[in-house]
């Protein structure tokens, strides 16, 4: 078997390994549960206020500041809530903590079915899956953690009823000992809320206080939990990008999850389309928290300690990003002065990549109205610019195939001899002067780009719930038609998603990807081994169904590619003087037609 045939047998048996791997280490995920094994249930968190194990500790900061975490299992009381009602956001405050625990997206709903609930977001203690973000202060000297606000803590409404655009809210805590506290909380057209948080001083003494924010998480949520995909924690610090996923925060150190900030940076939990994200005000130092107490995953914003003195008054402002990972609308927020907010975006190892080709598929999707199409017509763009590179590669391929031949004639002089035929064909190589690698090359420059591509069609939220042609109503769910009803034409539903039925049922898409890479693989010639024969013409079948099942979007990707790689395949061979025979193996070239 010649070394064409071997690496191309290689290559796909690797596929097929790879993708197998992705079903056995990547199951679904189970519902969250606490450490016992039991539902988990609410706990009361207080900030870190450990000192940083470097020395070098931010003004303000001692090692006064160790009160180690406490935890208390009372439910947070219920109380009055505010009404949130933005173009982007709607929900309610809860004035128990002043903590924003209830918010749903207008924009998104859970299914495609216009009357089922809006995303939620964010859910009080007590929901299946609290999720919650709150401010408040840590004190730190002149004043007891009994004299600071804390989860339980009852505000009072001092100004506003309805949180909107133009419209913010203020609560009010007096803590009867001289320390007046107030919380300002906006919220701006899109997903940013900005807290000002206020401490009066109206007692004879100094108080030191730290300000803080903090979202937490009650359990690991239901993720992806796809290997290209990150979910879980995602923090800038000085211009550093950190993603932790939920597995790794729990095994963080106390260095580790700690991070002094100095200038700009934020931090939160981040999933496939939605985040929550602390944001201190730009410019500012701040310490950057990421840990798990309880089975409660952390994200933290600890600032340095400041003094009020009596009859002063103090005020911290921060701001909270939570909503959807819309491009656009991030890209405008970083453009405000929050630094690096665009990478809260999961580009991956080749974001250089990625993001020009993310703002293409925008900018497509925005021209044409329809992602089923811009997803074609990107993928036909980024074929015709690697064209060049395709077209060497094609065409070393072709010029190989030449020489075949002659490189059967020197395997039956060399035998057995490795040695002997390595040096003819070098020589045969020279002669002809012919590059091997030559063909190898460009393919290796084009996956990258490839990659980056999938990536992008993978993590796109314009993806979501988007629809394409007839019966492909969302791009981000496998293909719901399935030959089992005859595609739709039999009056029964077709199997729901993820079962095993559904995998084997196939739907069109699934069909027509099987049969791209059907044609694909005819224009390489067959193996002589049998065996291998036999398994190679497998090949496309079995990714048919194991790709199948794959979200709409992706498979509509991977026939694109296929198709338009078949094309340009079999046109550079035609122009090289061979004839494909789609039915048969590839016959012809440009000695065989001389000899003709």
């Amino acid at each position: 078997m010649d070394e064409q045939n071997r690496n191309l047998i290689l290559a796909t048996a690797l596929s097929f390994l790879v993708i197998l791997v992705w079903f056995l280490l990547f199951p679904p995920p189970e519902q969250p549960t606490g450490p016992d094994g039991q539902p988990l249930t609410a706990e009361r968190v207080s900030p870190d206020t450990t000192p940083s194990a470097d020395p070098a500790l931010p003004p303000g900061v001692s090692t006064a500041d160790s009160a180690e975490p406490t935890t208390d299992v009372a439910p947070v009381p219920e109380a009055t809530r505010v009404t949130i009602d933005s173009p982007r956001l709607v929900g309610s405050i809860n004035t128990a903590g002043g903590r924003l625990d209830d918010l749903s997206l207008p924009g998104y709903r859970e299914t495609l079915d216009p009357e089922s609930p809006l995303v939620r977001l964010l859910q009080p203690v007590g929901s299946e899956n609290p999720y919650y973000a709150l401010h408040g202060w840590i004190a730190v000297e002149g004043a007891t953690p009994e004299q600071v606000p804390v989860d339980d803590t009852i505000w009072t409404i001092e100004d506003g009823e309805t949180l909107s655009p133009g419209s913010p809210v203020t609560l009010r805590w007096d803590n009867g000992a001289g320390l007046v506290f107030h919380k300002s909380i906006s919220v701006d057209d899109d997903y940013m809320f900005t807290v000002t948080q206020t401490v009066d001083n109206t007692s004879g003494e100094p108080v030191s206080l730290r300000p803080y924010g903090q979202v937490r998480r009650h359990g690991e949520p239901d993720t992806v939990n796809f290997f290209i995909l990150h979910e879980g924690v995602v923090r800038m610090s000085d211009g550093e990008l950190e993603e932790i996923k939920y597995d790794d925060v729990s095994a963080l150190s106390p260095e580790e999850s700690r991070i002094d900030v100095n200038e700009n940076g934020w931090l939160g939990f981040t999933d496939k389309y939605w985040m929550t994200t602390l944001i201190p005000e730009p410019g500012s130092e701040f310490r950057s928290v990421a840990r798990t107490i309880n089975g409660i995953f952390l994200t933290e914003s600890v600032y340095p300690t400041v003094t009020v003195a009596p009859g002063d008054s103090v005020s911290a402002e921060s701001q909270l990003f939570a909503g959807a990972k819309e491009w656009e609308t991030i890209r405008e927020y970083e453009a405000t002065g929050i630094q690096g907010f665009i990478d809260s975006i999961d580009w991956g190892w080749f974001f250089f990549l990625t993001k020009p080709i993310f703002a293409l598929l925008h900018w497509l999707n925005g021209a044409i109205g329809n992602m089923g199409w811009s997803i074609i017509v990107l993928t036909l763009v980024i074929k015709a610019v690697l064209f060049p590179l395709a077209y060497k590669s094609y065409a070393s391929m072709a010029r190989m195939k030449e020489l075949q031949p002659e490189m059967e004639k020197l395997k039956e002089q060399a035998g057995d001899d490795r040695q002997k035929l390595q040096q003819g064909m070098m020589e045969l190589y020279k002669k002809n002067k012919v590059n091997p690698a030559s063909g190898c090359l460009p393919i290796l420059l084009q996956i990258p780009i490839f990659f980056s591509l999938y990536k992008v069609i993978f993590v796109t939220l314009e993806l979501r719930h988007a629809p394409w042609i007839g019966w492909i109503k969302d791009l981000s769910a496998p293909d719901p038609s399935s030959i089992l009803n005859l595609f739709g034409l039999l009056p029964f539903a077709a199997p729901e998603p993820g079962s095993l039925v559904a995998i084997i049922s196939l739907g069109v898409l699934p069909i027509l990807l099987g049969i791209s890479m059907w044609l694909q693989q005819k224009l390489n010639p067959a193996p002589p081994d049998p065996t291998q024969r036999m398994i190679f013409a497998w090949m496309p079948w079995v990714f048919m169904f194991m790709l199948g099942s794959f979200a709409s979007g992706l498979v509509l990707y991977w026939i694109a590619n296929n198709t338009i790689t078949f094309t340009q395949q079999y046109l550079i061979m035609r122009f090289h003087g061979y004839k494909p025979d789609i039915l048969g193996n590839i016959k012809g070239g440009p000695k065989a037609e001389a000899k003709k």
